[in-house]
């Protein structure tokens, strides 16, 4: 079954209810596109199933080769061609970097560093042949700033963020737009799968007194005047699809304040987030 030449083929990754994918994939879906919505669980996606047209689920684990394989193929087959790819599956780590256990570092990394990678080289042959195509990599505005117990998701976030610098530049040449989209705090589930996965860390050894700052950096980006994200969604979505895109998007509370500390000096910045280590 193809689609038709007005139709944009987007696949999203990491789509589970409640998060930026989600909501994106409605976004997309509601601009005409015809979204293939993914996660490793085609149950966490069934929302989506029963409420939108011109949404099709797949599943897609981005830490497995094979799953990303069966994924891709069952794209071009249903539909021949995938225009738009969005790497948004990721996973927050939270913890010193100094006690946090090497698994979980590594963990963090294959999935919001080699995970977009996998898929990116799972895709980019159909693009490349047909010198056509759109690749958006969800970052975060952490990487900008990386301040105390989430180094690892910052550094992961900014090590996409590199990834995706040089992407765009490779593959330019045969019209394929890769964006940097990088959003503020966004109001999603993150907190309880931050929390959940915290909750399985070992006791800290060294860093007991910072407990309660630590533990509370896993919903630091879900106050309640955070964005939502179907209004992050709608910005992002009506971004890419221009006919030429930004290669860079920030959208979503604190991008701006991300920004400043970005180019502030390093002892004002370290002087600050020290205040934030005290909480």
């Amino acid at each position: 079954m193809g689609s038709g030449d007005s139709e944009l083929v987007v696949l999203i990754t990491g789509c589970t209810l409640g998060g930026i994918g989600h909501a994106l994939a409605v976004a997309f879906a509601s601009k005409g596109c015809r979204v293939v919505a993914t996660s490793r669980s085609l149950n966490s996606m069934e929302a989506l199933d029963r409420t939108n047209a011109g949404i099709f689920l797949e599943e897609l684990d981005v830490s497995s080769p094979d799953s990303i394989d069966r994924a891709i193929n069952s794209v071009m087959s249903r539909y021949g061609r995938i225009d738009v790819l969005v790497n948004n599956a990721g996973v927050h780590s939270v913890g010193p970097l100094a006690e946090l256990p090497l698994e979980s570092l590594q963990s963090t990394f294959d999935t919001n560093v080699f995970g977009p990678m996998r898929v990116i080289q799972a895709v980019t042959p159909h693009m490349l042949k047909r010198r056509s195509g759109k690749i958006v990599n969800i970052g975060s505005v952490v990487a900008l700033a990386p301040g105390p117990w989430a180094g690892a998701y910052s550094a992961s976030k900014a090590a996409l963020h590199a990834l995706t610098d040089t992407l765009r530049m490779e593959l330019k040449g045969f019209n394929i737009d890769v964006i940097t989209v990088v959003p503020g705090g966004i109001k999603t589930n993150l907190a309880n799968n931050s929390l959940t996965s915290y909750s399985k860390l070992p006791e800290w050894k060294f860093y007991k007194p910072f407990e309660a700052a630590i533990q509370a950096r896993t919903h630091a980006s879900q106050g309640k005047k955070c964005t939502p994200a179907e209004e992050f969604a709608e910005k992002t979505v009506t971004v890419v699809l221009r006919k030429n895109p930004p290669a860079w998007f920030s959208y979503g509370r604190y991008s701006t304040m991300f920004s400043i500390l970005y180019h502030v000096p390093l002892w004002v910045r370290d002087s600050l987030f020290r205040q934030i280590m005290k909480c």
